[in-house]
């Protein structure tokens, strides 16, 4: 190989290795390395809420005084009491529900199992309530820009609620799922009912809630 040759390989090879460090080396923000993200585990105690947390949040939303905190406060009920995904939420629409029956037609995403819950009473008045404001639109849970609320947009909402409420984490949709799973579980609902409840396909994602429900180690210490 002649001289120039190797002065040129040599050249190719610190080309190479420079643009490796700077592939390797984090961006700089404002002259500073940004910190890094903070795992789930470490920003939460949990990844779910307990009922009396559920209820706090919508108490903060009823007290916010605004246009929408009606809205607010039921997509909170609603995503709590039918273990709904942010994206089933942001989607559901007046014709899932039947307000003669009080019942909700429930379409699951990722493939997962439809259901026909029941609507409690309070959550139906508020519904009733919500329909009679809102000029029924097609979507339940609209923007004052007359377009459905988005999942991003509902979780910016919660995020700042939970702070509001003076929460020690945050909080993010997919708890109020997680709440509906373990409250059901708690109360002893059998899992294969609790599977269809919640619209999983592998009962596997079910049997997490069981697993730290208090009923598997009832009685232990009795007589």
């Amino acid at each position: 190989m002649s001289f120039h040759g190797t002065v040129k390989g040599s050249h190719t090879m610190k080309n190479k290795n420079k643009k490796v460090k700077s592939q390797t080396r984090p961006a700089l923000l404002n002259g500073t390395v940004p910190p890094r993200r903070r795992l789930n585990k470490d920003a939460r105690p949990r990844e779910y809420l307990t009922p009396k947390e559920v209820e706090r949040l919508i108490t903060a939303a009823k007290a916010r005084g605004r246009r929408y905190n009606l809205r607010d406060a039921t997509m909170i009920l609603v995503a709590f009491r039918h273990g709904l995904r942010v994206v089933e939420l942001c989607s559901l629409t007046w014709d899932q529900i039947d307000f003669s029956q009080g019942m909700m037609h429930v379409r699951r995403m990722k493939n997962g199992i439809p259901s026909v819950q029941q609507i409690g009473g309070e959550e139906l008045r508020a519904l009733r309530a919500l329909k009679r404001e809102d000029n029924a639109g097609r979507f339940v849970f609209m923007t004052e820009r007359g377009a459905p609320m988005t999942p991003a947009g509902f979780r910016k909402f919660l995020a700042r609620l939970a702070v509001a409420a003076k929460f020690p984490f945050s909080v993010h949709p997919h708890m109020l799922r997680h709440a509906t799973g373990y409250k059901l579980a708690n109360d002893g609902r059998d899992t294969r009912a609790l599977q269809h409840y919640l619209g999983h396909k592998n009962i596997m994602h079910t049997v997490r809630y069981t697993e730290l429900s208090p009923e598997r180690f009832k009685n232990f210490w009795e007589d």
